[in-house]
């Protein structure tokens, strides 16, 4: 695919609501963010679709977070991609960008020319929110289910939370004329605004028996997703992904009708929170004898960030609770 000048719009999720039919979604570009996760690593094609379509689904969520808190996106399978990891931290301050941070854990040896969702087997799809210290945290999971990540998502939220939610979503590699090939992605969230009773009377329809989204919905709510979805259906890839149709353009041609009203845009960035400070905390756990078993023949602990890259060189002599530091 092929794009033009980069957009005020990329790395950007613009939330916004459907007064008319009860709704609330946010629109998200992402181009920088997935070159900072993905240049990390030199996965196979599937793996960076997903990967891709992860860090996608992430920003979306994660925009509903509050400030400082932290989103995680997880998916774990027997299959040749094992887990796919994700983060969403919430700004520091109101008016700062938040941060993404994804990896993916893979068997080489099994990756296969199919369609990046059918490198997955079976396992389950998982979303955890961390408040902050003293808080518990929130984890719900559900089983991997349908075609795609975006349909994991969906039925997460349609099954745990009893929210009817849709995603559209478009990712690949952007293609311009002297710049390098790079990854480009957008989408569009939309969820039903939460009922006083939420909970779903009827049968489960979903993939693998779970709750779908139209499972939630009856009267006039279903009236209004329906119509809703078909506008959603006519979109096309350029008008996700951009450059030449801004978010709040492309509300207005989808849903000009449903009294679209938006608030103020996110800004996100490709960050990570590994430090060395951190490292030696997590190292902390072990004793000397533990700790001389982790030296290299180079006399030295090491550690690599899975996010960032980041690699660490450590004196085992400073690390561990029997460390030189301790005494």
């Amino acid at each position: 695919m092929s794009f033009g000048t980069k957009l005020a719009w990329d790395d950007t999720v613009l939330p916004f609501q459907l007064d008319r039919s009860d709704m609330r979604g946010r629109v998200a570009r992402l181009d920088g963010v997935l070159s900072g996760v993905l240049k990390q690593h030199n996965y196979p094609a599937p793996v960076e679709a997903l990967v891709a379509e992860m860090a996608l689904l992430t920003a979306l969520i994660g925009q509903t977070i509050k400030l400082r808190w932290k989103l995680s996106l997880q998916v774990q399978t027997n299959g040749p991609v094992r887990m796919i990891a994700t983060d969403y931290y919430g700004p520091e301050e109101e008016g700062q960008p938040a941060r993404i941070r994804a990896y993916a854990s893979f068997d080489a040896d099994r990756i296969t020319e199919a369609a990046p969702f059918d490198q997955l087997g079976q396992g389950y799809f998982a979303i955890l929110i961390d408040q902050g210290e003293g808080m518990q945290p929130y984890q719900g999971i559900t089983p991997v289910a349908g075609t795609s990540l975006s349909d994991c998502a969906a039925a997460y939220f349609a099954q745990s939370e009893q929210l009817p939610t849709t995603f559209a979503l478009a990712y690949g590699r952007s293609t311009e004329p002297g710049v390098p090939e790079h990854w480009r992605a957008g989408g569009i969230m939309l969820q039903h605004m939460p009922k006083a009773s939420p909970f779903a009377s009827g049968e489960a329809t979903g993939d693998a028996g779970l709750l779908a989204a139209e499972d939630l919905v009856e009267g006039d709510e279903k009236e209004n997703w329906n119509r809703v979805n078909a506008h959603v259906a006519t979109l096309e890839e350029l008008e996700l992904i951009g450059p030449s149709v801004p978010p709040t353009d492309l509300l207005v041609r989808l849903f000009h009708e449903e009294q679209p009203r938006v608030y103020d845009s996110q800004t996100i960035r490709f960050g990570c929170t590994c430090s060395e400070d951190r490292v030696r905390q997590s190292l902390s756990i072990y004793s000397a004898r533990d700790i001389e078993k982790m030296t290299t023949d180079e006399g030295l602990v090491t550690a690599d960030c899975q996010f960032c890259g980041a690699h660490y060189e450590l004196d085992p002599a400073s690390v561990g609770f029997e460390s030189d530091d301790k005494a």
